[in-house]
This record gives structure tokens, sequence and C-alpha cells, in this order.
């Protein structure tokens, strides 16, 4: 199979679908690689490194499109590549699709056959392609957020862990599981006093026994949020619901009644955000305030550590990328119901349930 790996063109995205040990393996396995230049210079990998493990490298993301099968990708395609994907093509990459309606419409209206790392699923339930940037979505959070809350950026000038004899900052951590255990693992680091809240008891539980008194839990309901959050110094919001767009557990009343300089960190913007009064930003521009309180709500946090990013996410994707062009998208997933929940869009239509019903859009699923 040809497979394509373009640059992303996405703000301030320096991540790359597939690296030269990912090329190697794909070649050896009877595949054409073609990359486009400098796809991967963000992460310090060059042209040359790729053409040494056999891929052959293009000018321009235009010929990629047009003579790739499968298109490797991590963000979303931006509406100009979207022009330029076909009917029989493959794109595998994130798409979040339940918060971007126009990206929707372009994917269906090329007829190509996306395929969306965010909702391919492990036979235990887990999401194995979106829990390595979750891991390093949840460990940026506590980062971003401690900047954030430095006077010289709008925060209330408090220190995460504070110093003897002065309390440390409170943490509200909205979501307990892949994301929120990194986010706790960071902030529980820097001796910050954190609250986890989530709706499982059973993963209360399991954070319990794994942070023991280092940390509080909390069952979440309205009145647990509004609480927590109210008091707040820094609250992460990482909660995910599988393709869908994320719960409004914060009400733009709660973020009226905070502490001016609070920050929220909205790791659950890219599936709408997870606080009524987020709205997408870049790492250009990457904070704004509502009422005093700062909202960092960039779409593609881990883009900010790509080269982490990046073998962190090709480790996961390999494996897929290798099933497809080795037996093609049907075969593939038709032996893989989790490989099969990825995908999204085919020939026009929407193929994922969950993503259907938030765009409002016709769902079709595929038949088996």
């Amino acid at each position: 199979m040809k497979i394509g790996c373009p640059k992303e063109i996405k703000v301030h995205e320096y991540r790359v679908g597939l690296v030269p040990a990912g090329v190697r393996e794909l070649v050896a396995h009877g595949h054409e690689i073609m990359v486009e230049t400098n796809a991967g210079a963000g992460i310090g990998i060059g042209d040359d490194a790729y053409r040494a493990a056999g891929a052959t490298v293009l000018p321009d993301a235009k010929s990629v499109f047009a003579k790739a099968d499968l298109i490797v990708k991590v963000k979303e395609p931006q509406l100009p590549e979207c022009a330029q994907l076909r009917r029989g093509q493959i794109l595998f990459t994130y798409l979040h699709l339940a918060a971007d309606a126009e990206q929707a419409k372009a994917l269906a209206k090329s007829g190509v056959t996306a395929i969306a790392y965010e909702t391919v699923t492990a036979p235990d339930r887990s999401l194995p392609l979106l829990t390595p940037m979750s891991e390093v979505a949840g460990r940026m959070s506590i980062q971003v957020g401690a900047t954030a809350l430095q006077k010289a950026n709008g925060g209330f000038g408090v220190l995460l862990g504070g110093v003897p004899g002065v309390a440390p900052a409170r943490v509200v951590i909205l979501g307990g599981g892949v994301a929120g255990t990194n986010a706790t693992q960071m902030a529980v680091g820097l001796g910050a006093q954190v609250t986890v809240v989530d709706r499982s008891l059973r993963r209360l539980r399991e954070l319990d026994v794994q942070f023991g008194s280092q940390i509080e839990t909390a069952y979440s309901t309205i009145e647990a949020v509004e609480r927590l959050v109210i008091r707040a110094d820094l609250v992460i919001g990482a909660v995910l619901v599988t393709g869908a767009a994320a719960p409004k557990l914060v009400t733009r009343a709660m973020v009226g009644r905070m502490v001016k300089g609070a920050v929220l960190v909205d790791i659950s913007i890219d599936q709408g955000g997870c606080f009524e009064t987020s709205k997408p930003t870049t790492h250009a521009d990457p904070t704004y305030v509502v009422d005093g309180v700062v909202h960092y709500c960039v779409t593609n946090m881990p883009g900010a550590v790509p080269r982490t990013s990046t073998f962190a996410l090709t480790n996961a994707t390999l494996p897929y990328v290798r099933s497809l062009a080795d037996s093609g998208w049907e075969k593939a997933l038709a032996r893989d119901a989790g490989f099969a929940a990825g995908l999204n869009v085919h020939e026009g239509s929407i193929t994922h349930e969950a993503v259907a019903r938030d765009l409002g859009m016709p769902f079709k699923p595929l038949a088996s």
C-alpha cells in the first residue's frame, strides 16, 4: 500500500504521523512510504533520516495526498487538507468530530474513509491511541496551570506547593481517567492540595489506593463540583465521553464565583470543553480571561512537547497502521471490533453513533 505522511499545518503543531523507525517497519512489510519534506523538522528529524529508512520524500502536501492510499497524520485535517482527500482513500488520525461540524461535513463531502485515533478501543474498553496523548496532556496541565497562576500571567500569584508556613494551592481535577490521573501525579509531586472528582466510585477507590492520604476524592454531583470549584486556585477539566461532546460540568455562574486570578485548564477542549466558558485557543495565544478567571484551552496541548508526544503516539499507532496497510481497512476492521469503533466517516456518511448524535447529522452504521 502507498502510505503518505504530510507535514502538520495546525498552528504550532510540530508532531508527525510517522517516525523513521515506523517507516522502516512498514517498508519491511512491502509498503511504499511517502513523507512530505520537513515533516519531521519540528522534532529534529530531517528528510535524510526518512530516506535512510526507505521513504520517498516529496516536495509538498499536494503530492502526498495525490499519491497515497492511506494518509497518516496526527491532528484533525484542516479544511485545505480535507479538500485534497478523496473517495477510496483512508485517513488515520485524530478527528474529534463531535465538536467540529465543519470538518465533519468536509470529510463527508470528500468521500474519504476516516478512522479516528480517539475512538479506537482495546478489549478492556480502554482507548489505546488516546492514552499516550492523555498522559502527556494530563502532566502538562499542571505545568501550564502553575505558569498561568503566576501574577505576571494574570493569575492569583499562588505557588502550587506553597512553602513552609504558607498553605499550598487548592487543585481540583474533574475526571479520574488517564489524563486526570497523570494530572494528579504531577500536582501531588509539586505538593499541592489535590481533590479528584469522578462519577465512578470504583475509580475513586482505585485513586484512593494509589495516592492514599496525598489526595481527597469526591463523587461528582452538581453540588460537589460547585463547592470545590469556587474555592479552587486551579481546576483541571479532564472529562471524556468517547466520541461524544464533553459534558459542561462547570457553569458560567460557577466561574463568576471563583477567586479572581484562579485558573481553568480544559483538557477536554478537543471534544468541546467541560467548562461553559471554554473556547478553543492555540499555543500562539493560549489563554483568555472570563470574570477574572484565566482560561487555558489549547486544542493540541501535547503539540507543545512534540518530540516526546510523537514518539509516544507512534509507538501506539504503528501496529494499527501496519494492519491497515497489510490487510486493507475492511479486513483490518472486520477482525478487530475495537479498531472498527474508530471508523467515524465512510463515503459521505457519519458511521459513529455518538459523533452523529452530537453533530445532529444522520448516523449510518457500516454494514457488517
